[in-house]
């Protein structure tokens, strides 16, 4: 029965350790009792905090706060947080939770469209799947060295075909790296200088992909072409 015991609270504190030892631990818990128990508000306030202080944003916390935001009619906000929940754990639902409120505001860069569903797709399977190219290239590249003098050219063409398949999957499938308009009427430019001709009007919520970043300027894709839009206008999907 001692021995139970002793197992009992061994268990129960190295429980409590781990769960101590995670940063904003407590607050999460408490925030998420809060949610549970229709507290939406003050719940939100602690998963803002978490993620503020700590850094720790699981899709579920994220998803939370973007119902709390969509309920108070925030929508920038609760895109915001959709879009951070979406990046880690891509998901067809939360993309068309996205793509219906877009729908509703009027905002662009929120395609729903079967290519768009390839894509997610595709996302949801690109790191395991270029874990297993790189292993597939270490691997292969290490047998053919050992084995050199037997081998003949065709296995190191077919070796440098892979390499290139590799690379343009790396390259080419790689996700996209988004971000949303923060300010209402923020202006796109034709280039990263406020002299240049300028292109249309962004509303606040409007997702656009980011291409590189020049000075206080970000390079963005809009429809097809390069624009710049100051980077005080434009918050990145973290």
């Amino acid at each position: 029965m001692l021995k139970k015991l002793f197992l009992f609270f061994t268990a129960s504190l190295l429980t409590a350790g781990s769960a101590m030892a995670q940063p904003g631990a407590q607050e999460l818990q408490k925030a998420d009792s809060a949610f549970v128990a229709g507290a939406y508000t003050p719940a939100y306030q602690l998963y803002r905090q978490v993620l503020r202080q700590h850094k720790v944003a699981s899709p579920q916390m994220l998803l939370r706060m973007a119902y709390v935001q969509d309920g108070l009619g925030h929508y920038p906000a609760a895109l915001y947080y959709l879009s951070m929940a979406y990046k880690r754990q891509p998901s067809l639902a939360t993309w068309r939770k996205m793509a219906a409120l877009a729908r509703d505001r009027r905002l662009t860069g929120y395609p729903d469209t079967w290519r768009q569903d390839l894509r997610l797709l595709v996302q949801r399977y690109y790191y395991p799947g270029l874990q297993v190219l790189l292993i597939g290239a270490v691997v292969g590249g290490m047998l053919l060295i050992l084995r050199r003098r037997r081998l003949s050219r065709g296995w190191w063409v077919s070796y440098g075909t892979y390499l290139l398949l590799a690379g343009v999957y790396l390259l080419r499938l790689a996700p996209e790296r988004a971000a949303l308009v923060a300010r209402p009427r923020a202006a796109l430019m034709s280039g990263p200088s406020a002299g240049a001709s300028w292109l249309t009007t962004a509303a606040a919520g409007d997702r656009l992909l980011v291409q590189g970043r020049q000075d206080t300027w970000y390079r963005v894709q809009w429809q097809g072409q390069d624009a710049y839009i100051r980077t005080q206008d434009l918050l990145l999907v973290q």
